[in-house]
């Protein structure tokens, strides 16, 4: 079966999840600057790094599923457990705004990361163990050193949110974020070449 439906059950579910976490934040009950800070400034930057997070995840789902055209009940299952993580991350995020940072929130973000970052791994295995498509796939997406170095700096930053700061750990997540946000040019060469 084609792909088409499964990339827009998982488009609306990413809207959805956006709508959510910006729906978590504060409102100001007055029109300064100093009060938008005090009520929402903490939750306005989780609010970016989750929102950042969700749309790399859009990202490389959209550019997955440009050169991954079938689907089996394999890639379903492993592109629910995707979304399953991804729509814990208002919860972890407003968690993590609410108790401004504290260490078990933050960790709990963190082990939230990771597991939409397998997620994302084991759907990218489903999708290449199909018949006719894994060969196209290792062509375009080879290995990738931003995968591996992901998931050690997630430990990494989980480590540091429990053992030194939250905010550090924060910040560790926040790298891997911006080593994502520059998009993979491979998919766009490969869909150009035709």
């Amino acid at each position: 079966m084609t792909s088409n439906r499964l990339e827009a059950f998982s488009d609306g579910v990413l809207a959805i999840i956006i709508t959510i976490m910006v729906l978590e934040l504060s409102v100001p009950e007055e029109y300064s600057l100093a009060a938008l800070w005090h009520t929402s400034g903490l939750g306005l930057l989780t609010y970016l790094l989750s929102f950042v997070y969700i749309g790399i995840y859009w990202n490389n789902h959209h550019h997955l599923f440009q050169v991954s055209e079938r689907v089996n009940g394999a890639v379903l299952w492993a592109n629910l457990s995707l979304l399953f993580m991804l729509s814990l991350l208002p919860f972890t995020t407003s968690w993590m705004d609410e108790s401004h940072l504290a260490e078990i929130p933050v960790v709990v973000y963190g082990v939230n990361l990771l597991g939409a970052g397998t997620a994302y791994y084991v759907l990218e295995h489903a999708a290449a163990r199909i018949p006719g498509q894994g060969e196209r796939m290792r062509e375009v997406f080879g290995q990738t050193i931003k995968e591996r170095l992901s998931v050690v700096l997630y430990l990494v930053g989980i480590v540091v949110a429990a053992l030194v700061t939250p905010w550090l750990g924060l910040a560790v997540f926040t790298v891997v974020a911006l080593i994502w946000v520059i998009p993979d040019r491979r998919v766009e060469r490969y869909l150009a070449e035709g």
